[in-house]
């Protein structure tokens, strides 16, 4: 019984997500690892090791092993992919068939990277699926049909946009931009702005606290405590949410590029579907406040959230293996 269970890995930069099509999503962890740095050896993964972020001894490192959508170093994605599957595996799933998503951008390379860090932690069966097709399954869009399915997905690393009909993808756009480049723009504008040095994780909290896209909303204020750049001393300042729209504009401004280079390249049949039935965004980014308002404005089709925007690539990968059979056929 346990040998034929068929999990989904998203594989995000942000967040690793499992699911099992029995208990649904079965671990949602940061894509964190920290090491000792002196023997290599995992000392924790997920929200125990981004804790640890910015906070450790010289002998300790906590890092992100993807980078991108894709994997940076080889060896701790492997070690997280490890850890994860040990876990899972105390929950009675064992040896999986295990579906993983990829950025449409990955090269064959990148491919190959994921396959193998995945079929290196025991899994019977490895099988990788488009993320933007994953995140269109996992929002209950109908994608074995021959309508045009719009799905944005922003993501920690990257932001995928396309357009699916009949199962495939009729055309789409990736760019290497997501969450985590709005987290640097926010750390580079309190840089440049303030002569303040702050951390990722205090960039994170502000881009969710006081990060709008760019529309018209009532101004609030948040403290923010960093390193002073000049005196080397810990200092505390106090931003407005206006501050924090105009450092992420520019990255914003990208995914909308990307967003209607994709809708520019759909075949006008297909052009009729997208006026009726608007885009689903999903992905972590697409939180944003007032990032659907300000989609709406700019591309004039409506838009709509997906049921669970931070879960749909994962949900849809578990599920997507059911969808194989029929869009092989087709």
């Amino acid at each position: 019984m346990f040998g034929t269970t068929t999990i989904g890995i998203d594989l995000g930069t942000a967040n690793i997500l499992v699911y099992s099509k029995e208990k649904g999503i079965i671990l949602n962890e940061p894509s964190v690892v920290a090491l000792n740095t002196n023997d290599g050896t995992v000392l924790a993964i997920g929200h125990e090791a981004k804790e640890m972020i910015g906070k450790t001894p010289t002998s300790i490192s906590a890092v992100r092993p993807m980078k991108d959508g894709v994997i940076a170093d080889f060896d701790l994605t492997s070690g997280l992919l490890r850890e994860i599957m040990r876990r899972i595996s105390t929950s009675g799933v064992r040896k999986p068939n295990v579906v993983v998503c990829t950025p449409t951008g990955a090269t064959s390379v990148e491919r190959r990277a994921i396959s193998d860090a995945v079929r290196s932690t025991g899994a019977r069966s490895v099988a990788l699926i488009e993320e933007p097709v994953a995140a269109a399954i996992g929002a209950d869009l109908p994608v074995a049909e021959p309508v045009a399915n719009v799905i944005v997905d922003i993501g920690g690393g990257t932001s995928e946009i396309a357009i699916i009909s009949y199962g495939g993808v009729v055309s789409s756009t990736s760019v290497r931009t997501g969450g985590d480049h709005m987290d640097e723009e926010i750390i580079q504008y309190i840089r440049k702005n303030y002569n303040l040095l702050i951390g990722q994780a205090t960039a994170e909290r502000i881009k969710m606290e006081l990060g709008f896209a760019p529309i018209e909303h009532v101004a609030q204020t948040a403290d923010i405590r960093g390193r002073d750049l000049l005196t080397g001393l810990p200092k505390t300042i106090q931003v407005s949410s206006t501050e924090i729209q105009s450092a992420l504009e520019e990255t914003l401004q990208r995914i909308l590029e990307a967003i209607r280079n994709t809708l520019e390249m759909c075949p006008p049949e297909l052009s009729g579907d997208i006026v009726d039935r608007g885009i689903i965004l999903s992905g972590g980014g697409s939180l944003l406040q007032g990032f659907r308002d300000w989609l709406v404005q700019e591309i004039d089709v409506p838009v709509h959230m997906a049921p669970s925007p931070l879960e749909s690539v994962a949900i849809g990968t578990g599920r997507s293996l059911a969808f194989v059979d029929k869009l092989a056929k087709i």
